[in-house]
């Protein structure tokens, strides 16, 4: 467990076991929420897991934001500074966007990208619809309407979430730090993730899959997802669990990890 500074943050990261390097990265989605998975991995492989720029323990300079290029720059600068890569990278949801934009401008630190249903909404027919439910969402959050936004984010994501599992989650009384995340995600993270468009010829000269969850058919991100692996000319790759199958089933999502790592030679002999 350490920090890294770069111009204008200082980032929180980690780093288990000894072999190829993998990176385990989410947005907004910290560290913590891939240490399971991570564990799973160290004995064979170098695991890299941090906080996005702003979230949890990764400071940011005032009037900081997160847009998925200043996120690649991170990752950029962090597997040059632990020093064990090129490196295998996978990215779920905001991070898969970051793990794209490492391979469109850092493809020097990459093997393989594994970009998990990233949320592209821009590459989809009904683009200004999505966005404009999503500006208001994002609006009615940081006007203090936590629980309503949550639920408005679920249902267009097409993900199924009772109102009751909704307020448990997302009223009353919760950890500062989670709520200090969750509103940079609002404020600075989603608009910024959700707009980026990919450089698909860029993306193609590298060594980019499409990670999907087996439980996600009918999700928006399954329809991103599908989208953009149809723009690259490939098939997504199929892994258990849904949109969080990583931190949900940690061990078959590690399995499958493996059998793809196992595919490139991206395991220790």
């Amino acid at each position: 467990m350490s920090t890294y500074e770069v111009s204008d943050a200082d980032l929180y990261y980690e780093v288990r076991g000894s072999g190829p390097l993998v990176v385990l990265v989410g947005a907004p989605m910290d560290a913590d929420a891939f240490a399971p998975l991570a564990d799973l991995l160290a004995p064979d492989h170098t695991v890299l897991t941090l906080d996005p720029r702003g979230v949890k323990r990764s400071t940011l300079a005032p009037g900081g934001t997160s847009r998925p290029e200043q996120r690649a720059d991170d990752l950029a600068a962090l597997i040059r500074h632990v020093d064990a890569g090129p490196a295998v990278v996978l990215g779920s949801s905001g991070g898969a966007v970051s793990a794209l934009a490492l391979a469109q401008y850092h493809p020097d630190v990459v093997r393989t990208v594994i970009a998990h249903e990233p949320p592209l909404d821009r590459l989809l027919p009904d683009a200004d619809e999505l966005l404009a439910k999503s500006e208001k969402l994002m609006a009615g959050y940081l006007a203090g309407d936590v629980v309503g936004a949550w639920k408005q984010f679920f249902q267009l994501a097409n993900i199924y979430l009772p109102d009751d599992v909704a307020e448990m989650m997302f009223g009353g009384d919760r950890d500062p730090q989670q709520v200090a995340a969750e509103r940079f995600w609002f404020g600075h993270e989603m608009r910024e993730t959700i707009t980026w468009l990919p450089d698909v010829a860029k993306l193609r000269e590298a060594d980019v899959m499409i990670g999907l969850g087996e439980e996600s058919t009918g999700q928006l991100c399954d329809r991103t997802s599908t989208a953009l692996a149809g723009l690259l000319g490939i098939e997504p790759t199929r892994f258990p669990g849904g949109h969080t199958g990583f931190a949900d089933a940690p061990e078959p999502f590690a399995a499958a990890l493996r059998t793809v790592l196992g595919a490139r030679g991206e395991t220790r002999p």
